[in-house]
């Protein structure tokens, strides 16, 4: 049975969370598969270059493409929900948004991709959802949830790990303005994670510039695509991402140590 990764998230760009990961076990060898829950139809076109777009969640689902093309990556596979928004735009009303949707229906569908691919690791947002975006914490959930539901299937997955980000490092990104308003009110000593329960520091430097350029292919999201961003800015990006950091959610087996230098370690 081939060696496969399958990262679930809720929208194109999301698998920026785990890029460097994904294009590191990609180089390897091995398979690995992104599941996007939603195309990000409500999110915010911020490149003025762009006009009007009527459909912007068939234009997310092509940046997203490009984006797995990039990191090398197997098209991505699309569970069907709608994005629910962020902040002012948060689609409460909307039956068809994520948020809304029935979490038994958003756990299944992840099942059956499991049960279609036998992962042997999959990655995940962590219990925060990153910074609190109320899709990323449905997926996060029914993610967990579809790990420990998928034990019935014959070739169950072995370790779910969740991407996070350390104390440390949302300190040091309080001091970026550009940061800063990513994250927003969250305090970092309740979104950060106390570096006891990193299970795996994996060193995704070589993979950098292919994670930066497939965040580049996200050209509706971000502003800073015809913006390249400044020197100093960059240099703490390179400070933070040189490393990415999972913790374990759960595992079906032994783990061969604390810490891990990779997350497939011990798994034949």
């Amino acid at each position: 049975m081939p060696k496969t990764l399958l990262a679930v998230y809720a929208h194109p760009d999301d698998e920026g969370f785990s890029g460097g990961a994904l294009a590191h076990y990609a180089a390897k060898g091995y398979r690995v598969v992104l599941a996007c829950a939603t195309r990000g139809e409500a999110g915010q076109v911020k490149d003025a270059s762009l006009g009007q777009v009527a459909d912007l969640g068939a234009l997310r689902e092509q940046e997203l493409r490009k984006a797995c093309e990039i990191l090398g990556i197997e098209p991505p596979v699309f569970l069907g929900f709608h994005d629910s928004g962020r902040k002012e735009r948060v689609q409460q009303d909307n039956p068809l948004a994520l948020m809304n949707a029935g979490w038994l229906e958003v756990e299944a569908r992840i099942r059956e991709v499991i049960a279609r691919l036998e992962p042997q690791v999959i990655l995940t947002f962590d219990p925060h959802g990153g910074y609190g975006h109320v899709d990323h914490l449905v997926v996060q959930r029914a993610t967990t949830a579809a790990f420990f539901s998928s034990s019935h299937l014959p070739n169950p997955p072995q370790r779910l790990f969740y991407g996070v980000l350390p104390l440390a490092s949302l300190e040091r990104m309080r001091q970026s303005e550009r940061f800063a308003n990513l994250l927003g009110e969250n305090d970092p000593k309740v979104f950060g994670v106390d570096p006891r329960l990193v299970a795996v520091r994996l060193n995704v430097e070589p993979y950098l510039e292919r994670k930066w350029q497939a965040n580049r292919a996200h050209v509706s999201q971000f502003a800073s695509v015809s913006n390249p961003p400044d020197p100093e800015f960059v240099a703490l990006m390179r400070e933070i991402q040189t490393h990415e950091h999972y913790a374990l959610g759960a595992a079906r087996g032994p783990i061969p140590r604390w810490p891990m230098e990779d997350l497939f370690e011990g798994l034949e």
